[in-house]
């Protein structure tokens, strides 16, 4: 009797189960649905009225001052400048030449970011340098289309890690801006933005946590420009509300200047948003 009443008390609920799994199921794969339909929507209204290729910014910046220090870019389109409408528009150049004011010492820009580049890319930038190139401070930003094409945390940060470490074995300070918040981009329709903005945050603090163990300087792009993004897109988006316009990389090399002071030794403190290494 016990067992006959454990068998026809069981199929109803083993029954139940199977339908709370198959609506589970179901429910996942119409969400996964929606979130692909909205991908590609926000791609349709994105587009590339960019183009692919950022202007060329890699010269000597401020030549009157002399005694140039040497800084490196790396990383994904934000890096590069894309967006800009001239070459002294770039983030590179705007660093540049903040750099260069502050230290009264001309700066010589190399860039290697490439627009579209995950973290994995960054080895294949710093194989792209010459084999006698020493930079001084090397500016690294990345993670925005490590989200976008979902690479695992974990490998994104491996490769960062990987980058920094040598970097400093080429004797150069690092610094490293943390995944920009992909909550900010309004072209972006939800709740795919939501998924975007956690998956991002999620990245920047591994990021963060990596970067500062391996002795680079970090800067959390989300906290120190990504509100001006928020308030007032129209000014700090490009054409295509995804990349930075010249205001907005203005802000942003604004806003990394005092950890790349730092990183040369010429500040002992930094603002908010701004973290020292772990190490030396």
């Amino acid at each position: 009797m016990w067992h006959h009443w454990g068998v026809s008390r069981t199929r109803p609920v083993l029954a139940g189960v199977a339908l709370a799994a198959t609506s589970a199921l179901a429910g996942a794969w119409a969400g996964r649905e929606v979130l692909r339909r909205q991908a590609a929507a926000a791609r349709l209204a994105i587009g590339k009225p960019l183009g692919e290729q950022a202007l060329d910014a890699d010269r000597t910046w401020k030549k009157k001052y002399g005694d140039p220090i040497e800084l490196l870019v790396l990383g994904d389109s934000i890096a590069a400048g894309l967006g800009a409408e001239r070459p002294e528009e770039t983030f590179g150049a705007r660093l540049a030449v903040r750099l260069a004011k502050r230290t009264r010492r001309s700066v010589r820009l190399t860039g290697r970011a490439v627009v579209g580049a995950e973290s994995s890319v960054l080895a294949a930038q710093l194989d792209g340098l010459p084999a006698a190139y020493r930079p001084d401070v090397a500016v690294v930003v990345v993670g925005g289309n490590d989200v976008t094409h979902r690479v695992p945390v974990a490998e994104s940060v491996r490769h960062l890690t990987e980058a920094v470490e040598r970097l400093r074995a080429l004797g150069a300070a690092v610094v490293v801006g943390t995944c920009p918040d992909l909550g900010a981009l309004t072209a972006v329709p939800q709740p795919l933005r939501a998924l975007g903005a956690r998956a991002s945050r999620q990245l920047a603090a591994a990021q963060r946590e990596a970067a500062l163990a391996a002795g680079a300087h970090v800067v959390s792009l989300a906290h120190v420009v990504g509100p001006f993004f928020v308030t007032n897109p129209d000014e700090m988006f490009a054409l295509d509300r995804f990349h930075p316009s010249a205001a907005g990389y203005r802000r942003t090399a604004k806003a990394v200047l005092p950890s790349v002071l730092a990183a040369l030794g010429l500040s002992e403190e930094v603002p908010f948003g701004h973290a020292l290494p772990a190490t030396g």
